[in-house]
């Protein structure tokens, strides 16, 4: 039989990298030649790893007890927002969202022991034929959810107002990230998977669980 820990919604949430950058217009903003929102997706990269039970290597997940195998699926969003402020005083301006970069990543890790059965092996990778169905649409998602950002306008004041701004627009793209990856959606759809095959210990055709469990889903989106 087969226990595996359920990764990929913990990864999903837990790990998103910030970024930003700024731009200032003390006047009419300047039309830039590149566009104004890019989603950068990145092709996921998928590995297989194969390690001896009774000496794991120190890069893998640790396994809990009477685990075998796990799939690690890790969904990064490193977001980007540009804008630029319009003062109204010297401590008061007025930022607007212009630009916007997503660059969405996913990384699979399947790590299985020496000797494990096929039907685990198979199991892991329905996990990762999950991962990969929700990741087909993330740019998408945020692409929609990015533009709603745009043109955003967002009150500074302060002493300080470059400094003001950059806060603003870090904020705007640490809401961005957050939002996406609460709204991507693989989470309930991999546990549901892991309802029908029992974490893999019984028979369930892999291919066929991997399609009620999205299916499954859907119906829940739809009500």
């Amino acid at each position: 039989m087969s226990s595996r820990r359920f990764l990929v919604l913990c990864v999903l949430l837990g790990i998103a990298v910030f970024g930003w950058f700024r731009w200032r217009s003390l006047s009419q903003p300047r039309q830039s030649e590149r566009p104004a929102l890019i989603i950068d997706k990145q092709p996921a990269s998928f590995t297989n790893h194969t390690f001896d039970p009774n000496s794991p290597p120190a890069d893998m997940p640790t396994l809990a007890y009477g685990e075998e195998a796990l799939c690690d699926s890790n969904f990064v969003s490193n977001t980007i927002a540009g804008g630029e402020f319009q003062k109204t005083d010297a401590t008061h301006a007025t930022v607007t969202v212009t630009k916007i970069r997503m660059v969405l990543q996913l990384s699979i890790n399947i790590w299985a022991p020496t000797g494990v059965t096929q039907h685990v092996v198979e199991h892991e990778d329905g996990h990762r034929q999950i991962s990969e169905y929700y990741y087909q649409t993330a740019d998408t998602l945020a692409g929609r959810i990015a533009a709603t950002y745009m043109g955003k306008k967002i009150d500074i004041s302060g002493p300080d107002l470059d400094a003001e701004s950059s806060k603003a627009l870090h904020q705007t793209a640490t809401d961005i990230t957050n939002e996406y990856n609460r709204d991507l959606g693989p989470g309930t759809t991999q546990q549901y998977f892991d309802l029908i095959t029992d974490h893999g210990r019984n028979d369930s055709a892999v291919k066929e669980a991997v399609a009620a469990a999205i299916n499954n889903s859907h119906d829940q989106l739809d009500r």
